[in-house]
């Protein structure tokens, strides 16, 4: 059974209400809020708040702002007004208030039955197609092509290599020397070879995940972080700042894409890891904010 909120407050003027009803801890993404021209309803379990309004307001350009345990409601009057009281009388009750919206409300005939064929565009990456990162995920594509080609024309050069040079460990020290410099695409070109050598060390793919994240190549970047974790198994204390980075960087990356649910999954693996890490701690509550509205994107 739901508990009824009743510590809320609400002020008005001639044309509008606040109404102000206290979140109590729960989650943003958990408040399901309903309205209609008579009637508010939030319903964030356990809890319950609802009332029927003394009289009608413009559900459609009305306002809720969910932040900081607390959603503050704007409810536009249609007549301006000073309501005597915020709910409707004894007389008025729920069924009487949906009645008569159903009266005003045209209800449309049943749609026949038929079926849709649903064709899906091919996708490379594994996130949901955005506008807005069209651009960044073809010049991906595009570096990833240049990629395979240049590591195709290397292929007959792996039998002329020096033999400190087929050391992965070499190499692994020559990418994290062209990072340091900011030479991105060498490194990257150094751990590839590495990995060609030896795919089973998972520092190479941290380390070129951490490039490929200063490149804003982020699906790479998740895809490397999530190879390390894989490596990095099973979970003991000597590898466990090798599983933080990983975490991290994914969930950078996430977060770079605007999947900061993902992202902050990610941050909270790396607390269960280090619970002491602040900057850690620092960063995943700033993500929180950022997914419930009240912290604006960096």
């Amino acid at each position: 059974m739901p508990l009824l909120v009743s510590d809320y407050n609400w002020q008005q003027t001639k044309t509008a209400v606040f109404i102000s009803v206290p979140l109590r801890g729960v989650c943003v993404r958990d408040a399901d809020v309903f309205c209609t021209e008579n009637y508010l309803k939030v319903n964030f379990s356990p809890f319950l708040f609802e009332v029927f309004l003394y009289a009608p307001i413009d559900d459609e350009n009305s306002k809720a702002k969910i932040g900081n345990d607390t959603i503050v409601f704007t409810l536009y009057k249609k007549e301006a007004a000073m309501w005597e009281t915020l709910s409707v009388s004894g007389g008025r009750n729920s069924e009487n208030i949906f009645l008569e919206k159903l009266k005003e409300d045209s209800i449309p005939a049943p749609r026949s039955i038929g079926s849709i064929k649903i064709n899906f565009t091919p996708r490379v990456f594994p996130t949901a197609l955005r506008e807005s990162q069209v651009a960044e995920e073809e010049e991906w594509l595009h570096k990833q092509a240049e990629a395979r080609r240049a590591l195709n024309t290397d292929i007959p050069e792996l039998f002329d290599l020096k033999e400190e040079e087929k050391n992965p460990e070499w190499l692994k020290d020559k990418g994290n020397k062209l990072f340091a410099t900011e030479n991105y695409l060498a490194a990257i070109n150094a751990y590839n070879l590495a990995i060609r050598l030896n795919n089973k060390i998972p520092l190479l793919y941290l380390n070129r995940a951490a490039c490929h994240l200063k490149l804003k190549n982020l699906h790479k970047a998740i895809e490397d972080s999530s190879k390390a974790l894989e490596l990095l198994t099973p979970p003991v204390p000597d590898n466990a700042n090798g599983r933080i980075k990983a975490y991290i960087r994914r969930g950078t990356a996430f977060c770079q894409l605007e999947l900061y649910i993902e992202g902050l999954q990610d941050y909270e693996a790396a607390l269960k890891i280090d619970p002491s890490n602040k900057i850690v701690q620092n960063d995943a509550e700033k993500i929180r904010k950022i997914i419930q509205g009240t912290e604006v994107k960096s």
